[in-house]
């Protein structure tokens, strides 16, 4: 989707399960010069009606109860939909935030904002950049890098019964590498990333590499070989 053309308002559909949010959104965000064109209650209704609309922003609530918004997230971004979503939300765990970003989220505003912060973050995503809290960010995932920066130096200790190998290959995904590329460093096949990969999504919880990333740092696991 390209940039909006000047004079041409931005086109926003709502997904919130209260109603006070949603009404209370769209009257700021009319108030901004930008069009509401439909308000959703849950996950799947927001797929339907960003499907009808084919609007520039959807703006989604990550905790309604039925159909919730991460799942309407997955499946906008595996039907390579091009709207642009920022999630809204009152609290998100880093690995909730690991798999937004995964999925294609584009910005994350928390609830407690000021009207002026969703709008600039509105703006912010429709120019091609992201949006994270009170600011922009060039790329979600130096953010979250930068994020856990300051965890690196600390003490890692627990492997969460990760043998010597597996640490390895946590090292070499926190690194950056492909499978490929931690089969030719480690000197393994590919199959055997595939498996080692599986045993530690196993272990730790997670299911894909960018919450792998998230966990490593977290809970300071110990990264080993990782130049």
């Amino acid at each position: 989707m390209s940039e909006k053309s000047p004079g041409k308002r931005i086109r926003v559909v709502i997904a919130d399960d209260h109603a006070m949010v949603r009404d209370g959104l769209r009257r700021s965000l009319g108030f901004s010069g930008l069009e509401v064109v439909a308000e959703a209650r849950d996950g799947l209704e927001a797929v339907s009606l960003v499907r009808k609309h084919s609007p520039d922003v959807l703006l989604l609530d990550l905790s309604m109860p039925t159909h919730p918004g991460l799942e309407a997230l997955q499946q906008l971004h595996e039907e390579n939909n091009p709207v642009r979503i920022i999630i809204l939300t009152a609290d998100i765990k880093p690995q909730e935030l690991a798999s937004a970003i995964e999925s294609g989220a584009r910005g994350l505003v928390m609830k407690a904002s000021a009207t002026e912060v969703l709008v600039k973050a509105i703006h912010t995503v429709m120019a091609g950049s992201y949006w994270v809290g009170l600011q922009p960010v060039n790329n979600l995932n130096d953010y979250l890098e930068k994020q856990f920066q300051a965890q690196k130096s600390r003490p890692r200790t627990n492997t969460y019964g990760l043998t010597p190998r597996e640490l390895e290959v946590v090292s070499a995904v926190v690194s950056g590498r492909s499978n490929k590329a931690i089969a030719t460093k480690l000197v393994i096949s590919e199959d055997t990333v595939k498996h080692h990969l599986s045993n530690i999504f196993d272990k730790t919880g997670v299911s894909t590499r960018v919450e792998l990333v998230v966990f490593a740092y977290e809970h300071k696991v110990p990264l080993v070989g990782s130049d």
